[in-house]
């Protein structure tokens, strides 16, 4: 069969009982909205992607020594991003927003400012009224064109309370913002993640008031209830199509499969603390109590689904935009380094040693789970490349220096070439801008048109787009 014998809708999906399954894009696809007979072929499109870690790093465990060292003898923070530091970028002199007159809130605006680049209304303290954020203005130029306009991801739930300056709670844990008085939520559990992106049955009712209940997520892959149409659409594809269909599903496969895993450990140890035998259940027992990921479970393998699964929503085309809140600000701990101590008190660490390296550890750590996802990307083929080729994925921090709380310098890290609009490969050690003109760059960069610049912006940063202009 030729490929041009057989034209696919990128928007095809693979549909079975309650659930829908999208694919990704496949050479005899053409994207939804230009796949019109007569048009040039078309690239794939931009997806836009953020990380978030509070508190800020330690700065020359982090910033490369000189720009010819980056790609060669990165910093220690670095070092996970070894084999992809040619698909990224660095930046130093992206300075963050002033905070005054809410010098007594640095945690409550780490965050909250760090994709709108604005301050809170001061005359409303108590409530939301901030900034429509970065992500939500390019998902509501592109979010049309998906089945999601947006993912929002957490690692904790966005329940911190704390009143710093009189602000409203909601600024310690949210990044994203519909409009100015409207926070978006993040979802924590990586089933309902799951669910939501290939639109599964949630309530086991197959979609219908008092229809027959599906089998249990961990007993039956969402996959199974699609496996025929999968079968049917390969009979029908060229070779190459049929083997990444098959890669694709297995993929899939692997993620469900991570996600029952985890789910199974922590119904486990709720049955065992509740002094039930999981091995020997009655029918006298007691129901499993509702898992939810606790903070306490190995951190990586947790961020590495969320990561699996921002990767597979991107892969999909299911959306174009996400944001991934790796932690918050405030009572986060990193058992699996070997202690205990929670984040933010080791980044008020006065240069103790001890202290110092805690905050060096937890900094790798996270950039690590953001060089899996990165690495993830660049191993996925699509079109005349990589999917992270198709990609701008923006790691930081609202802080420069937890210890002193000070924003000159955000720490950044890009990756991925926007479609060809970065110039990636380099660090760029004088750059000199704020977080909203890095925003307004990067949106302009994935093909967002704005009417106007993004928080405190004033220009665009064109030293870091491909050609430089």
């Amino acid at each position: 069969m030729s490929k041009s014998s057989l034209l696919i809708d990128r928007r095809t999906c693979l549909r079975g009982l309650g659930a829908t399954l999208a694919l990704p894009l496949l050479e005899v696809m053409g994207w939804a909205e230009v796949a019109k007979k007569g048009r040039a072929a078309v690239k794939p499109p931009v997806r836009l992607g953020f990380m978030y870690m509070p508190h800020g790093v330690i700065m020359d465990q982090f910033w490369p020594a000189t720009p010819e060292s980056f790609l060669t003898a990165p910093p220690p923070a670095l070092e996970s991003l070894r084999g992809v530091l040619d698909q990224c970028l660095m930046m130093k002199g992206i300075a963050g927003i002033p905070i005054a007159p809410f010098n007594g809130a640095p945690h409550a605006l780490e965050l909250s400012t760090w994709l709108t680049a604005q301050l809170p209304d001061a005359r409303q303290r108590n409530r939301i009224n901030i900034s429509i954020s970065a992500d939500q203005i390019a998902a509501n130029y592109v979010g049309a064109l998906t089945a999601l306009p947006s993912l929002e991801l957490a690692t904790m739930p966005q329940t911190h309370k704390e009143n710093q300056e009189g602000l409203n709670e909601g600024y310690y844990s949210h990044c994203s913002f519909r409009s100015a008085t409207q926070a978006v939520p993040a979802e924590i559990n990586p089933r309902s993640v799951l669910n939501r992106l290939f639109n599964q049955d949630t309530a086991g009712t197959g979609g219908k008031a008092g229809g027959t209940p599906q089998a249990n997520a961990l007993d039956q892959s969402m996959l199974d209830l699609v496996i025929g149409g999968a079968k049917d659409l390969r009979r029908k594809l060229p070779q190459d199509d049929q083997h990444k269909l098959d890669e694709y599903l297995d993929s899939v496969r692997a993620v469900e499969r991570r996600i029952a895993a985890i789910e199974h450990r922590q119904k486990e140890a709720a049955l065992e603390a509740a002094g039930v035998s999981s091995s020997k259940r009655k029918a006298s027992d007691s129901p499993p109590i509702e898992i939810k990921i606790p903070v306490g479970d190995k951190r990586s393998e947790y961020m590495q689904v969320m990561c699996d699964l921002n990767v597979l929503a991107f892969q999909t085309d299911t959306t174009r935009v996400s944001t991934y809140i790796g932690s918050t600000p405030n009572g986060v701990s990193y058992p699996e380094l070997g202690f205990k101590d929670e984040h933010h008190s080791q980044t008020h660490h006065n240069n103790q040693p001890d202290k110092v390296g805690k905050v060096e550890a937890i900094t790798a750590f996270n950039i690590a789970q953001f060089a899996y996802m990165v690495k993830k990307m660049h191993s996925l083929r699509e079109g005349d490349g990589t999917l992270l080729d198709n990609c701008i994925m923006m790691w930081g921090s609202g802080l420069e220096d937890g210890n002193k709380h000070s924003r000159e310098n955000l720490p950044f890290i890009i990756a991925g070439k926007g479609g060809g609009s970065l110039h990636t490969g380099r660090f760029l050690p004088n750059l000199k801008g704020n977080q909203g003109d890095l925003l307004t760059t990067l949106l302009a960069c994935s093909g967002v048109p704005l009417d106007r610049p993004i928080g405190i912006a004033t220009k665009q940063l064109t030293e870091m787009k491909a050609g430089g202009v």
